[in-house]
């Protein structure tokens, strides 16, 4: 059955442009609601007059479709806390910089270099009931490591989401706020009081247990990289992992394995129906075992972090198992289908997590494209069998998630089919090893003959990945793609996957023309590069990197060659361009028929020359009183290489004498065109 055949697929397809058009047109509760309201009268009217006809028409199938659209835009619209008065965001005053927050913390995040990092759930503000999620940052000189279930008072200004510093930087707040979160604080132990009471719900608990797992096998002398690993692949835990590690599976394309998924979740009901399969076949046990089986995934989910990877894969193989109890043929559409339709419902900014959308788009492909390339090749023997289909599904995944990986990573890893062949045997072996010692783990009694071969699997596991990623040459990094390359780069998968599935004239034609398709979204990517022209100051702590860019060529101006990596990378591929020449600063450039004076720590500049831009950089000591009167600039730009504290004193000066002041510490990179 082809899946646009299915009517939840179009219901599905609804409810997810109804989350999509109310998170781009910033749609108002009431508004959504009001649609809502209207779709639900249309639906009904066209439900009954469908009823009373002999001879279905399309308007009641269009009403359908309009309801599950609405209903997806009034969901989004009820899940955003800027719409709930309730939400703390609402109460803060802006006479009051220092609120006083009681929070309760739900969940711990990787923790920076200074801070230990938590996803916290807030109670109540100036004494008042609300809601609402809130990151908070907690000072390590300060602070021991908390528990979850923590009750924290903190008098501490909410810091809110900001735009990024840094042209085509990752937008932080815009993935905070994707999360319904907020805001965040920051604290040391003057502005906390930790209550010694602790909220004792199923995050709790499941922390708890986490944490006597771990501290269990650390006891026993666990390797530490190895119990990082370990913690991810079956506790969800990925805060502990060195970040060199973390890189070297992203740059062998492994890093997939290292947060919960349907892989992982497939392993628990495997090794769940082994466990089981001694029951007898009777009705009543059947009953008993899909009860188990579903409290074990829900309870894994839990104990997992409750991450929209393991909610999407515990959902579609909780369907998959009571499919099997009824005895009934499952669709995998099906249960793909009504797991995202009832996630969405619940949760609508699964949506926009790179993870979730990863998820899915793999595993449709899997399903979809998988039966396709199994019967190219059939081997007789069971080990190249077994092969055959770890290559058959890597290949159906990496296809299905190429777009949108190079639309959010820029990079390909060449080497995919030789790390998932390596990986999936090693993941099946430390799975089924891993659940039992887990499981041991958690009583304490963990047998060396289970233990030392866990720990070797995934030391080796961690080297070859290490010596996949060092073939740096297989790795392509760095590549341009936007929003409308990505759409018509699927547009050609999908073409290409039709037409191989039953090729006739008029798909080959389509195939061609998605083709000229992403060559058109290509070349008009590079043509309004191409005509474009800017001089930036880039937001650098404790150097100034400038550049000029004319066309797809780009100057740089800095004192420190190694600081040009991190600013300007992103913003070379998002422009399609790159570096032609790396010069030194100066005191003057020219730049669209307009001067520039750059004063630096030296304090001196061309006296004579009246500039269009002042531009200060490590911290000058002058007079800028003076400095005026003999410049007179129209604007003054402070990058990050200056004292905060002079900063503050140029400032005030400006605003006294009416001269527009541009810090990139607090308003970003300055952009001239």
């Amino acid at each position: 059955m082809k899946v646009w055949q299915f009517p939840l697929a179009r219901i599905t397809l609804g409810l997810v442009f109804g989350i999509l058009f109310a998170f781009f047109s910033a749609l108002s509760l009431s508004s959504s609601l009001i649609l809502l309201s209207v779709s639900t009268l249309a639906f009904g009217v066209t439900f009954y007059i469908a009823q009373k006809q002999w001879i279905q028409n399309a308007a009641f199938g269009w009403a359908v479709y309009f309801l599950s659209f609405c209903l997806g835009s009034a969901t989004f619209a009820l899940h955003l806390g800027t719409n709930h008065r309730s939400n703390y965001i609402h109460q803060l005053s802006i006479s009051d910089a220092t609120p006083t927050l009681e929070v309760v913390l739900r969940e711990k995040l990787k923790s920076s270099q200074f801070n230990y990092r938590y996803l916290a759930i807030v109670k109540r503000i100036h004494h008042q009931n609300c809601t609402g999620r809130i990151l908070v940052n907690c000072n390590k000189e300060t602070i021991k490591e908390l528990s979850i279930g923590t009750q924290l008072q903190i008098k501490s200004g909410v810091v809110l989401p900001t735009q990024p510093l840094n042209p085509d930087q990752f937008d932080y707040g815009k993935y905070l706020n994707n999360k319904s979160i907020l805001g965040q604080v920051y604290v040391d132990a003057s502005e906390v009081k930790i209550s010694p009471v602790f909220v004792k719900d199923a995050f709790y608990y499941s922390d708890a247990i986490r944490r006597t797992i771990l501290k269990n096998l650390e006891h026993d002398h666990f390797k530490p990289n190895e119990l990082a690993v370990l913690g991810a692949l079956l506790l969800g835990q990925q805060q502990e992992i060195a970040s060199e590690i973390v890189h070297d599976y992203q740059l062998a394309g492994a890093v997939h394995i290292l947060s919960v998924s349907g892989l992982h979740v497939g392993f628990i009901v495997l090794f769940l129906n082994f466990v089981l399969n001694f029951l007898p076949k009777k009705k009543r046990y059947s009953y008993f075992k899909l009860g188990l089986t579903l409290a074990a995934l829900w309870s894994f989910a839990i104990l997992a972090g409750l991450s929209p990877s393991v909610i999407r894969s515990v959902t579609m193989f909780s369907f998959l198992a009571i499919g099997l109890h009824l005895k009934r043929k499952t669709n995998i559409f099906h249960t793909l289908l009504v797991s995202l339709f009832l996630i969405l419902i619940f949760e609508p900014s699964f949506l926009f997590d790179v993870g979730f959308q990863l998820s899915y788009v793999a595993l449709f492909f899997i399903v979809w494209v998988q039966p396709l390339l199994d019967p190219l090749w059939q081997p007789k023997n069971k080990f190249a069998i077994y092969f055959w289909n770890i290559l058959t599904v890597s290949f159906a995944a990496q296809i299905g998630t190429l777009p949108l990986s190079i639309y959010y990573f820029h990079q390909f890893p060449g080497l995919f089919f030789v790390t998932n062949l390596i990986v999936i045997p090693f993941l099946s072996l430390i799975m089924g090893l891993g659940l039992l010692v887990v499981v041991l783990a958690f009583w304490n009694r963990i047998p060396a003959f289970l233990l030392d071969p866990l720990e070797q699997s995934i030391t080796l596991l961690n080297y070859m990945i290490h010596r996949i990623a060092s073939l740096e040459r297989f790795i392509i990094q760095d590549i341009p793609c936007n929003s409308w390359m990505m759409i018509s780069l699927y547009l050609g998968i999908f073409a290409f996957i039709f037409c191989f599935k039953k090729p006739n004239f008029q798909r080959i034609i389509g195939v061609l023309v998605t083709v000229l398709i992403f060559q058109v979204s290509y070349f008009c990517s590079k043509w309004n590069t191409q005509k474009q022209n800017e001089w930036i100051v880039f937001n650098a702590k404790k150097t100034t990197i400038i550049a000029e860019r004319l066309g797809e060529n780009v100057t740089v101006y800095t004192s420190d060659l190694v600081a040009t990596n991190n600013p300007i990378t992103p913003y070379l591929v998002a422009n399609f361009c790159s570096i032609t020449a790396t010069k030194p600063l100066g005191n003057l450039a020219y730049f669209n028929s307009k001067k520039i004076v750059l004063l630096d720590s030296s304090g001196s500049y061309p006296r004579n020359v009246k500039p269009d831009i002042l531009v200060f950089r490590q911290s000058p000591k002058v007079n800028l009183d003076r400095v005026l009167q003999t410049c007179k600039p129209k604007i003054i730009v402070a990058d990050a290489s200056n004292y905060k504290s002079y900063v503050g004193l140029w400032k005030a000066t400006c605003l006294k004498e009416k001269i527009p002041f541009h810090n990139t510490n607090e308003k970003g990179f300055f952009r001239m065109r």
